[in-house]
């Protein structure tokens, strides 16, 4: 898999799970009277989806290991 494919899979793989994330939160703070008590999760879920993004750009940008030559 090249370089290029898993940049495109990880910011993918990120989006999908920012709007499963997001989405939801934003209708429950706007629809609910509780709603507005998930204000204080909003911080760790950025930081969340920050540190997500973090640890998707390095799998993606990761160097493919050496072939090694088989031993028999």
């Amino acid at each position: 898999m090249t370089v290029q494919t898993r940049l495109i899979l990880a910011v993918a793989a990120w989006c999908l799970v920012a709007v499963a994330l997001v989405l939801p939160l934003v209708w429950l703070i706007n629809n609910r009277d509780w709603g507005i008590g998930l204000m204080l999760l909003t911080p760790v879920m950025v930081y969340a989806l920050m540190r997500l993004g973090r640890a998707l750009e390095s799998w993606a940008r990761a160097s493919t290991p050496p072939d090694h030559p088989q031993r028999r």
